[in-house]
């Protein structure tokens, strides 16, 4: 007989404009793969109000709410699944609010009495509630960030529904960046592996948790990233969502961030294994100097000037971002005379990956 899930979502956003949606979808997709029969419910679709606090379904009308919203279709539900997945953003380092009056509203599901059970005290179950899988993302790039929706999952959670798995994906919002393709791809394939066994074994293995944390970069830099995505939505006027939807790229403001932006833009398979040096050195609103040292399929950048280069780019800052972000195009620069080039300027252009704003 096939399993029951249920699946509860309180993303308020909807297709490609919630990572949240998209890590779950994967993890249905795997669920469904090992046969399990899912039946998923979007909680911004829902009228649920929040618990009144009257306590009438503990005793005078037992096990069921005063309140005639959506919850009385969905509450008989849980007792029905085999396990229960919680899909939610972290705002605040917690859940969402629709996802908090969600689970405030399950209090029918117990009875008023309590007693001690599994070292805790804990109120008697009215019906036997299914485990629980926890599945959340958050913008930030530390996974500290969901310490706090941990402890208060781990400090609340029944003795007798056990918390079986905790999904957490940082860097939620870039996630989706070109930058990232390969890393997301693989985020997700271990996303549907972790729906399978989730399904078989009612756990998910360490090395499958292990590729969806996966991070994306050094933390530094996704936060430069992040800080250079935002600054850029504030000076194009646009929304994040837009941002992303026409596949916009960050303007870097200083060297650092140019450092920390390019070294994730940059095509290192061009470079062929070669070790090759690419040194720029800025000219007009910022004079400075910077240098990229290509070895394999790795990328370091340095501050300054290196000994040796392989390709020297001398330009202005200011053109240089231009080009960067797709609001000028490299070539005609060139021909122009707006830049200069030292080196193979083929290979140049093959590594440095331009966008567009």
């Amino acid at each position: 007989m096939a399993k029951k899930i249920l699946t509860v979502n309180s993303s308020p956003r909807t297709g490609a404009g919630s990572a949240t949606e998209l890590v779950l979808n994967h993890l249905v997709e795997g669920m469904q793969a090992a046969g399990a029969d899912v039946f998923s419910v979007n909680l911004r679709e829902k009228n649920i109000r929040p618990c009144q606090g009257c306590l009438t379904c503990w005793t005078k009308t037992p096990g069921r709410c005063i309140l005639t919203d959506d919850m009385r279709d969905l509450l008989p539900r849980l007792p029905a699944s085999n396990l229960l997945v919680y899909a939610t953003p972290l705002y605040f380092n917690t859940m969402n609010a629709a996802m908090s009056i969600f689970r405030e509203r399950l209090l029918p599901l117990s009875l008023p009495f309590t007693q001690k059970r599994g070292g805790k005290r804990a109120f008697s179950p009215r019906h036997k509630i299914p485990p629980a899988a926890w599945l959340s993302v958050c913008a930030l790039s530390e996974l500290s960030e969901f310490d706090a929706l941990s402890g208060y999952i781990h400090n609340t959670h029944h003795p007798d529904t056990p918390v079986v798995a905790e999904i957490y994906r940082t860097s939620s919002e870039i996630l989706r960046h070109p930058a990232f393709e390969k890393t997301l791809n693989d985020i997700l394939k271990a996303t549907v592996l972790a729906g399978e066994e989730l399904v078989r074994f009612m756990k998910i293995s360490p090395d499958t948790m292990a590729r969806i944390r996966q991070p994306l970069a050094a933390p530094e830099i996704l936060s430069v990233m992040r800080n250079l995505v935002f600054k850029s939505c504030m000076a194009e006027k646009v929304t994040l969502k837009e941002f992303m939807e026409k596949g916009m790229t960050p303007r870097p403001d200083c060297i650092e961030a140019f450092m920390a932006y390019a070294v994730i833009r940059f095509d290192t398979a061009a470079a062929a294994g070669r070790k090759l040096v690419l040194q720029f050195r800025f000219s007009g609103e910022i004079e400075d100097a910077c240098y990229f040292t290509f070895d394999g399929d790795r990328t370091k950048a340095a501050a300054g000037t290196s000994d040796q280069y392989d390709i020297l780019i001398e330009t202005p800052f200011e053109i240089w971002m231009d080009i960067m972000t797709g609001k000028a195009d490299g070539r005609e620069m060139y021909l122009d005379g707006k830049y200069r080039v030292e080196g193979d300027l083929s290979l140049m252009q093959d590594i440095f990956v331009t966008g567009k704003n």
